[in-house]
């Protein structure tokens, strides 16, 4: 079987097992506040969230409270097909606009920021931060460039029942630093 087939077969598993954890527990996104790791949270830092969409464990709880520890949020705009994301500032009670694959994105007046830490959506994830997310390379495209130019830090929100032992991966794949569950958070890749 070649990679995007084993990629694509992971891909179906995931977004049920994901399905299902997410019905199962509800509360799961407010239970990442008790998980995350806010000693990365350096005064005035800018962490990028993602509204979710449905099944996507819920980062707005831990989004108010990195507000309320006085991060500066900001939202991911998709800008063209194959182009990285770019950033723009958002605060609870700010409007969203629409946008392409049902995402909600903040309006092009919104001022463009820079993350210090993005918490990155996915369908899987394994033990060495190998992240699956719907195949469009957004998140990996945008994490090299960010990478070539400093070292923000790449949090993976998920339920616990997305991760996985092995997540196939190429050369364009970027990592996660650190994943947070409803159950744990924890650095990539674990100690042993």
């Amino acid at each position: 079987m070649n990679l995007q087939a084993l990629k694509d077969e992971l891909r179906r598993r995931a977004l049920a097992a994901r399905r299902i954890a997410h019905e199962a527990a509800p509360d799961a996104g407010e239970r990442l506040i008790d998980q995350f790791p806010f000693e990365l949270l350096a005064p005035g830092a800018v962490v990028s969230a993602y509204w979710p969409l449905p099944g996507e464990i819920d980062p707005r709880p831990l989004m108010a409270e990195l507000s309320a520890r006085g991060a500066r949020l900001a939202l991911p705009v998709i800008v063209a097909p194959g182009a990285p994301l770019i950033f723009r500032a958002w605060k609870n009670g700010d409007a969203l606009e629409p946008r392409a694959f049902g995402l909600m994105e903040p309006p092009v007046d919104a001022p463009e920021l820079i993350p210090d830490i993005l918490l990155v959506p996915l369908l899987a994830i394994d033990p060495d931060g190998n992240r699956l997310g719907f195949g469009r390379g957004y998140y990996d495209r945008t994490l090299a460039g960010l990478r070539a130019k400093g070292a923000p830090v790449a949090v993976g929100l998920a339920h616990e029942a997305q991760i996985v032992p092995a997540v196939p991966v190429d050369a364009f794949d970027q990592p996660l630093d650190r994943v947070v569950t409803e159950e744990r958070g924890r650095v990539i890749p674990e100690a042993s």
